[in-house]
């Protein structure tokens, strides 16, 4: 989706999301609107059938009229009850609309922030967005289309009677300006317990992640605390909330059910001095009930409003920052070349670089193993050539190409990926592998086979169709290690990236890494490895050095290694 930007008095306007998803829903909504007319005519009913009896039957004394009168306001009620169910089935079909139209868009925005704001990511787009979708198709949004046909029920009150009139609209005064009081005084309130609760939330989202630590180093209580303290600062603001929201709320109801009951005083006043019917008394006081019953509903929802609101602020804020990807030309498959010229790289969230002034060439076909010590840049560097962290000078080339001229989904056919913290995904071991595409068997066995993981993966209880939990929870480091593998490995990419993928593995995983990297060799596959086992550095080609972020030693293995392996060598 666009968002488009338009420049004047020194500001950008952006088209917001919802005026562009109004538009492409125009027809659905304007039908909804055609149907409220109906709806909201025939809601004078109550009133025409209380005006019918006590008007028209009672004084004339005919069950006959009575019976025809009745059969005509059953018939008519039976359209209504049809009316309303087309208009909220409607706004159903809305509801996936705007799901099919947006939550593509959502998901790779909120991917795109946890990419560039990692200490920061949640979900809690996804959750706005839904909060979006439930105020745009839910009992709040029918209010909106019945607040205009409001006015129909004020002129039939004033052919009744003026006063009647002119009482409705005070009422409708008073409880409007309690609304606005509403607004003015929990809008602070409702932004900050939103802001509170998403940051507990991302919080306890982050203690699930790390269970294991938090149980084995005994901080449940501690954690504990830490979470209490974020949770009771976002219970204080929402008690505030609701203690004014509330104030405001039981005013309004207060209010309108005295002016309600007040209305048959006036009524019976009327009817005295003969002003109106008796059929009117009542007629009335179901007309105002009508009158005010949009605002009413407006009021008792006013805190989904509002939310909905900051939801959809939130989520426009974030596809203004993260727009969606221009479509690029598909270029050749890749060979595997990877340039990195005078490379600087700062990591999300950070303002330090990791990696500072970094160029080096690997050829197609090249195993390079990647070495320094602990802080050196390694991952950063891994990570870049990835494109995952973006330089913020200099450029990184995918066989000549600049990366951002890839497109991702393309060239991630061709790139296998390991990383240090091997992640999973709820599925079975068939589709961590084949990465949730299409399953395709002889691929999956032809990865599993190359990576060794093929007679462990037997082993499991229903080998390929076993499930695994959230992040691969059922299994132990090595056979997640050796799954991460198999799945870098499918598909016979061109660019295979290790981030020291032994690190969990025994001597059998061993041996099977490197048969795997043997073997990629001999199909030519570049390969990058970040490792200091000497079995790893001895059938790299070149080995990069990086020391303090920066690119020491760059150039064949051997060279490499008898330089760092002197006397004044370093390695670790």
């Amino acid at each position: 989706m666009k968002i488009i930007r338009l420049k004047g008095n020194n500001k950008e306007e952006q088209v917001n999301i919802l005026r562009e998803f109004l538009k492409l829903s125009r027809r659905s909504f304007i039908f909804t609107a055609f149907l409220s007319l109906f709806i909201n005519v025939l809601m004078l009913l109550p009133a025409i059938y209380m005006l019918a009896v006590y008007d028209i039957v009672v004084p004339s004394r005919s069950v006959e009229s009575l019976i025809f009168i009745t059969a005509i306001i059953v018939f008519l009620y039976g359209i209504w009850g049809i009316l309303q169910l087309i208009r909220s089935r409607i706004l159903v079909r809305v509801n996936s609309k705007l799901d099919s139209f947006y939550d593509k868009k959502i998901i790779n925005a909120t991917l795109d922030f946890a990419l560039k704001h990692p200490t920061k990511a949640t979900a809690q787009p996804i959750n706005d967005f839904n909060q979006i979708k439930q105020f745009l198709t839910g009992p709040t949004i029918l209010a909106f289309f019945d607040i205009p046909w409001v006015p129909v029920y004020l002129a039939v009150m004033f052919v009744f009677h003026p006063y009647y009139g002119y009482w409705a609209l005070g009422v409708m005064a008073v409880v409007s300006f309690i609304t606005l009081l509403n607004e003015l005084t929990t809008k602070e309130s409702l932004k900050r317990v939103n802001d509170l609760q998403i940051r507990s939330n991302r919080f306890m989202n982050h203690v699930l992640q790390n269970v294991e630590v938090v149980e084995s180093m005994g901080m449940r209580g501690r954690i504990y605390r830490k979470w209490r303290e974020i949770h009771d600062r976002h219970l204080k603001a929402l008690q505030e909330a609701n203690d004014k929201a509330g104030t405001w709320s039981n005013l309004t109801r207060t209010l309108r059910i005295m002016f309600q009951s007040l209305i048959y005083g006036l009524g019976g006043y009327l009817a005295i001095n003969l002003q109106i019917t008796g059929g009117m008394i009542v007629a009335g006081a179901i007309l105002l009930g009508r009158v005010l019953a949009p605002v009413d509903m407006l009021v008792n929802t006013w805190r989904n409003f509002s939310s909905a609101r900051l939801a959809y602020k939130r989520l426009n804020q974030l596809l203004s920052e993260f727009e969606e990807k221009k479509e690029v030309m598909k270029l050749p498959e890749p060979k595997g070349e990877i340039t990195l010229a005078h490379v600087v790289v700062i990591p999300p969230d950070s303002k330090e670089p990791v990696l500072t002034n970094v160029t080096f060439r690997i050829n197609p076909g090249e195993l390079v193993a990647v070495i320094g010590p602990s802080g050196a840049g390694k991952s950063s560097l891994v990570r870049t050539i990835l494109g995952i962290w973006p330089p913020v000078s200099g450029e990184v080339l995918i066989d000549g190409a600049d990366i951002k001229q890839w497109d991702r989904e393309y060239l991630g056919k061709f790139v296998g990926y390991l990383p240090q913290d091997i992640e999973l995904f709820e599925g079975t071991v068939a589709e961590n592998i084949a990465r949730f595409e299409k399953v395709d068997p002889d691929k999956v066995l032809e990865a599993s086979i190359l990576a060794g993981a093929h007679e462990m993966i037997l082993k499991l209880p229903e080998g390929y169709n076993t499930y695994i939990g959230p992040g691969g929870i059922t299994l132990s480091g090595g056979q997640r290690q050796r799954i991460g593998l198999a799945r870098a490995l499918y598909g016979n990419p061109r660019i295979v990236v290790l981030d020291e993928p032994n690190s969990n593995l025994d001597d059998a995983g061993e041996r099977a890494l490197m048969n795997a990297l043997w073997e990629l060799k001999k199909r030519k596959v570049t390969t990058i490895v970040v490792s200091h086992k000497v079995n790893i550095l001895d059938i790299a080609d070149k080995i990069a050095f990086l020391k303090d972020g920066k690119l020491a030693a760059y150039g064949d293995a051997r060279k490499i290694l008898e330089m760092l392996r002197a006397p004044k060598g370093n390695i670790n």
